[in-house]
Parts: C-alpha cells; sequence; structure tokens
C-alpha cells in the first residue's frame, strides 16, 4: 500500500490572473472566489458561488508574485519548447508563510474574472493583443490602471445544482436588474422559440455591481440580483460580507 503526504495549506484562498507573452506576465488585481453552495462555506463544492474584487493581499506579497510563481513557469515552458502567451491563473493560499500555490489553470477563472475586469481600467483588447504578439515581449513594461471602486459578482444557480441542475425554467426581471454600474453576465441561459430566457445549466447568471466601498458595492449587486428570478434559484447571502466589516473595523 502506498501513503501520500501532502502539505496542508491554512489560509484563505485567493485567485491571480497573470497575462503572459511567454517570458514577462503583467497581473490582474486579486479576487476570492466562494466555492461552496451555502452561507458560511458550508455544502457541496460548486464551481464558483461569487466573487470581489480587489483583496486586500499584503502588497510585498503581491510584487513577489510574478517572480515567485509565475515567471518560473514561463521559463519552464520556454525551456520545453512550449512558449506560453496567455492568461494564466494561479489558486493562491495566503498561508502564514506566505502565498502557496494550490493550483494553475490556463484561462481566465470564473466568477473571478467578472469582479476583476469591471475595475480594470486599460484597454483590455490591446492588453490581450501585446500577450499574443508572435515574437514575443509585448508585455515587457506594461502597466495597467484599475479602478478605485470595488467590484462584487453573485452567482445565481438553478434549482439542484450542483448535483443535478434544474433547466428550462423561465427567468424573469432581466431588464429590471439592468443599472447604472450593475452587469448581467449570462451563463446557463437559453433562448426559448417562444423568446423566454430559462435555465440551461448550474451556474445561471452573474450579477455584478461596483461601488466606493465593499458594502455599496454589495449593497447594489444585491439589489439587482433580488429583480431576477426563476424557480428555485439558489443564491449565497453572504458573498463580500467579510470584506465590508473588515473595511468598517
Amino acid at each position: 500500500s502506498m501513503v501520500v503526504i501532502e502539505e496542508f495549506l491554512d489560509g484563505p484562498e485567493v485567485s491571480v490572473f497573470g497575462v503572459c507573452d511567454g517570458a514577462d506576465v503583467v497581473l490582474l488585481r486579486p479576487a476570492p472566489d466562494f466555492k461552496r453552495a451555502y452561507d458560511g462555506d458550508r455544502g457541496p463544492n460548486t464551481g464558483g458561488m461569487g466573487a470581489y474584487c480587489p483583496y486586500p493581499l499584503a502588497s510585498r506579497d503581491f510584487e513577489a508574485l510574478p517572480g515567485a510563481v509565475f515567471e518560473p513557469v514561463l521559463a519552464e515552458l520556454a525551456s520545453r519548447g512550449a512558449r506560453y502567451a496567455g492568461v494564466l491563473y494561479a489558486g493562491l493560499i495566503l498561508t502564514a508563510d506566505g502565498p502557496k500555490v494550490l493550483e494553475f489553470n490556463a484561462r481566465f477563472g470564473d466568477p473571478e474574472t467578472q469582479a476583476v475586469l469591471p475595475r480594470l481600467r486599460s484597454d483590455a483588447y490591446e492588453l490581450l493583443a501585446a500577450a499574443a504578439r508572435p515574437d514575443g515581449g509585448g508585455l515587457a513594461g506594461v502597466e495597467l490602471d484599475f479602478d478605485d471602486n470595488w467590484a462584487v459578482t453573485l452567482v445565481l444557480a438553478s434549482a439542484g445544482y450542483p448535483a443535478a441542475p434544474s433547466t428550462g425554467d423561465v427567468i424573469c426581471g432581466l431588464a429590471d436588474a439592468a443599472r447604472e454600474g450593475v452587469e448581467v453576465t449570462h451563463a446557463g441561459t437559453a433562448r426559448r422559440e417562444d423568446g423566454a430566457i430559462v435555465t440551461a445549466g448550474g451556474r445561471v447568471l452573474n450579477v455584478t455591481a461596483l461601488g466606493p466601498t465593499p458594502a455599496a458595492a454589495r449593497d447594489a449587486a444585491y439589489a439587482a440580483a433580488a429583480k431576477i428570478g426563476f424557480a428555485g434559484r439558489q443564491l449565497r447571502s453572504d458573498i463580500a460580507l467579510r470584506a465590508v466589516g473588515a473595511t468598517r473595523a
């Protein structure tokens, strides 16, 4: 028999996306995800029930990430003849000894991206085009500009998610939810022949709101989400609540 011993990583989890051109990396702002289905981080794991941005990662830890986490991966890939240009997603655990890598993905992450990109004031197309330059080197010296506002993203999930998501349930209130500073992103939806928008997956919609404080962004997101209804809708009520408490402390 075999015994596998793994290091237990104790601390909050946060996602950081690095846009890479094969050698250089430009980091987007950190955002935590909420994996458990129910309030208080209880229930089964999901693909994510919400996120917020920014996350107060210590400046020294954030500034160390390119050299400690991202650039070694790019260098190793290049040494194998596989120059990587694109988004490298690092799932980090913020331990007492600093950030530790839990996982990598070669993509933007959902739902963190919905909270990160609305705060990006720099041109996202120019950023990605620079990363994709065939000769590489497009990101050398690039610095990004981010909005000072906070962003809070809520996931509206279907009945039965994650075990057995319900589909075909009519979604109401989408037009009512649209307002200044709010984005509603479709994920698991479909349009019926009669024009109705219905559920077509587990995580149905994302509602993202911007605000000058975590409380303002959170209140706006929940107010917009309250306008949207469908049978068996699931929505955690504690997304970004810790961020609100931290800024009020």
